[in-house]
């Protein structure tokens, strides 16, 4: 996901353009972007101040109704990473998470970004785990490997209550 499609602007059928790109102006370079499904095709021409035009949307009407539509490329059409410790967020799904002792915590399931920072979603025998995702929550990611080590801070870890099972 490069972009997702806001609220309308104006009558003339310009958006709110939410660019989930290191250069905002640079999600109209990918060419044809798609909706979740692929099945519809937008070109985006992105505009100061987060605005966007889409080609065949003309009234406010037609912007109002692609309000919230999430914009996808191929992943073959994003730049490599630059550095050996970059990485996109959607490769860290599906990796095992370990504790520090090399316990099995879990897998990550999905990663959720609020606005405040990205959040692991982490799937394991003692339910469903948040954790942010810093350099001290998560010190270790190896994608090549398939696994990534996680500190999960105190206040994330609830301990059971005396005479529940952990496992409930």
């Amino acid at each position: 996901m490069v972009g997702e499609i806001g609220r309308p602007h104006g009558v003339r059928g310009l958006v709110r353009l939410h660019a989930f790109t290191t250069d905002p102006h640079a999600i109209g370079s990918y060419g044809p972007l798609t909706d979740e499904s692929g099945t519809r095709r937008f070109v985006v021409t992105p505009m100061p101040d987060g605005i966007g035009r889409i080609d065949g949307v003309a009234d406010r009407d037609q912007a109002a109704r692609l309000t919230g539509t999430k914009l996808f490329i191929d992943r073959d059409r994003l730049p490599p990473p630059a550095d050996p410790e970059e990485f996109f967020l959607c490769d860290l799904e599906g990796l095992a998470a370990f504790g520090a002792d090399g316990t099995e915590i879990g897998s990550v399931r999905a990663v959720e970004d609020y606005g405040a920072g990205a959040i692991l979603v982490v799937d394991g025998p003692a339910g469903e785990l948040l954790l942010p995702f810093t350099r001290a929550v998560v010190p270790v990611v190896d994608i090549a490997g398939g696994r990534l080590t996680v500190v999960p801070p105190e206040e994330v870890v609830v301990p059971p209550r005396p005479g529940e099972d952990a496992a409930a």
